[in-house]
C-alpha cells in the first residue's frame, strides 16, 4: 500500500489558502484570520486531512520556510524609499526595539511573572517584540487608503525588527537567561560583532548573485537564483554563528538595490553622469534582469512565502493545547498588553515629538496608530520559543505565553486595523507624512 501522506498535506495546505483567500475576499476580513482558524479546525477535528505529526520534525520545518518566507518581504523594499526612510527605518528596526525590550526588562521590577530572573524578561521580551512580515502583510494587503510611505515604514520595521530581537535573543537575553548572569560589556561587543559580520557577508552574497544574474535573462533561472541566495545566505550566517536571519535579509536587499539602481540608471539614460566606479561595478553593457521579470520574481517568491507560512500556521496549530493556555491566561494578557503599550510608546516618536530626530519624519495620529497596530507577531516568536532547551524551568510558561501572544496580536491588532478602514478612514490613499 502507498503512503500517500505528501500529497494529502500538500492539498490540504494549497487548499487552506486557496478557501481562504475566497472567503476573504468575499467578507473583506484578512484571510489570515481563517489561516490559523482554518489550521486549528483541520489538525483538531478533521484529522486525515493533516496525516503526518509535524510536531517532532519542528525545528526542520521552520528551518526550510525562514528563507522563503523573509525573501519576498525583502524584494519588495525599493532602493529609493530604503534610501527616503533609512533613518527612520533604522529606529523602527533597532532603536524601538532595544527601547521596548530594555523598558521589558525593566518591568522585572514590579516581578509581572513570578520566579523569573531579569534575563528571562529579557528573553521574553525579545520574543514577544519581534513582528511578523506575513502576518502584517496578509492583514494589511486587504485594507485601502494606507499611504505607500507608511507601508515602506511597516515592511521596513517587520524585516529590521526580527533582526534584532534575534540578535538580542540568541546573544544576551538567552545567555543571561540560562547562566543567570551576563557581561554587559561582552554581550554588547558581541551583538556589535553580529551585526556588523552579518551585514559585511550579507553585502557581499547581495553583489556576487547580483553578478550572476547577468549570466542568464529568463526570468525561472533568475527566480531560482534569488532562492539560492536566500537559503545560501542564511546557511553561512548561522554556520559561522552569526545571524543567518540579517544575513539573508541584507543579501537579498543588496541584490535588489544593485538592480534597482540600473533599472533607474537604464531608464533615466543618465549613464554618462554616474561615476566611472559604480558602472564599472555595475558591468553597465550586461543587464541583470527587467522591470517585468522582477515583478514575476516578487510575486512568485510572495506566493512562496505565502505556502510557508501557512505551513507554520498548521505547526502553531499542532502546538495549541487550550488547557494550558487557559492555565497560563494571567501572565499571556500581561505579556500582551505590556507588549501593545509598549510598541504604543516607542511609536510615538513618530506622531507627537515633530522633527527633534532630523531624518525621521512625523506621521501624525494616523500614522502612530498604523504603526502600533501592525506589530502582529507570528512565525518568528514561535522559532525563537522553540529554541529554548527543554531543561529551562519556565520553558512551558514561555511557550503558551508566546503563543497566547501571537494569536491576540494576529486577531485583535487585525480586527482593530479592520475596523478602523471599514468604519473610520476614508478609502483614497493620502499622504501622512507632515
Amino acid at each position: 500500500m502507498h503512503d500517500f501522506s505528501l500529497e494529502v498535506l500538500l492539498i490540504t495546505l494549497l487548499g487552506t489558502v486557496v478557501i481562504s483567500d475566497f472567503v476573504s475576499s468575499k467578507l473583506k476580513i484578512p484571510a489570515i484570520f481563517l489561516l490559523l482558524g482554518s489550521a486549528y479546525l483541520l489538525y483538531t477535528y478533521v484529522t486525515f486531512t493533516v496525516p503526518i505529526d509535524l510536531y517532532p520534525h519542528f525545528d526542520a520545518i521552520v528551518l526550510f520556510c525562514i528563507p522563503m518566507i523573509f525573501m519576498a518581504d525583502a524584494l519588495h523594499l525599493k532602493l529609493s524609499d530604503l534610501k527616503r526612510h533609512a533613518w527612520s527605518i533604522f529606529y523602527l528596526a533597532v532603536v524601538a526595539v532595544a527601547f521596548s525590550i530594555a523598558i521589558g526588562a525593566a518591568l522585572h521590577t514590579f516581578g509581572l511573572f513570578k520566579g523569573l530572573g531579569l534575563g528571562g524578561y529579557v528573553a521574553l521580551f525579545a520574543i514577544n517584540m519581534a513582528t511578523d512580515a506575513v502576518s502584517v502583510q496578509s492583514v494589511l494587503s486587504r485594507f485601502e487608503g494606507i499611504a505607500h510611505d507608511i507601508k515602506i515604514l511597516i515592511e521596513g520595521e517587520s524585516l529590521g525588527n526580527d533582526a534584532t530581537a534575534v540578535v538580542a535573543f540568541f546573544f544576551i537575553g538567552l545567555p543571561w537567561m540560562l547562566s543567570g548572569s551576563v557581561d554587559a560589556s561582552g554581550a554588547a561587543i558581541e551583538a556589535l560583532r553580529v551585526f556588523g559580520l552579518s551585514i559585511a557577508a550579507g553585502l557581499a552574497i547581495g553583489y556576487l548573485c547580483y553578478l550572476f544574474l547577468k549570466l542568464y535573462d529568463n526570468k525561472r533561472s533568475e527566480l531560482f537564483t534569488f532562492i539560492i541566495e536566500a537559503y545560501g545566505a542564511y546557511l553561512i550566517g548561522e554556520h559561522f554563528h552569526i545571524s543567518g536571519i540579517l544575513t539573508l535579509i541584507v543579501a537579498i536587499i543588496t541584490t535588489k538595490a544593485w538592480i534597482d539602481g540600473e533599472l533607474e540608471e537604464r531608464e533615466a539614460q543618465e549613464q554618462r553622469k554616474r561615476s566611472s566606479f559604480w558602472r564599472s561595478l555595475r558591468l553597465v553593457s550586461v543587464v541583470a534582469t527587467t522591470k517585468e521579470r522582477m515583478a514575476y520574481i516578487y510575486e512568485m517568491s510572495k506566493e512562496f512565502g505565502y505556502i510557508a507560512a501557512t505551513l507554520i500556521f498548521f505547526l502553531l496549530a499542532e502546538s495549541i493545547d487550550i488547557e494550558k493556555l487557559w492555565h497560563y491566561r494571567n501572565e499571556i494578557l500581561t505579556m500582551f498588553v505590556a507588549t501593545t503599550l509598549i510598541r504604543a510608546l516607542s511609536m510615538a516618536k513618530f506622531a507627537f515629538f515633530g522633527k527633534s530626530l532630523e531624518g525621521i519624519k512625523p506621521v501624525g495620529f494616523n500614522g502612530w496608530f498604523l504603526l502600533t497596530f501592525s506589530g502582529m507577531k507570528g512565525a518568528l516568536s514561535i522559532i525563537l520559543v522553540h529554541m529554548i532547551p527543554d531543561t529551562f524551568a519556565y520553558k512551558e510558561m514561555f511557550e503558551a505565553v508566546t503563543i497566547g501572544v501571537v494569536m491576540l496580536s494576529i486577531f485583535v491588532y487585525g480586527t482593530i486595523l479592520w475596523a478602523y478602514f471599514s468604519f473610520f478612514e476614508r478609502k483614497e490613499e493620502t499622504k501622512l507624512f507632515t
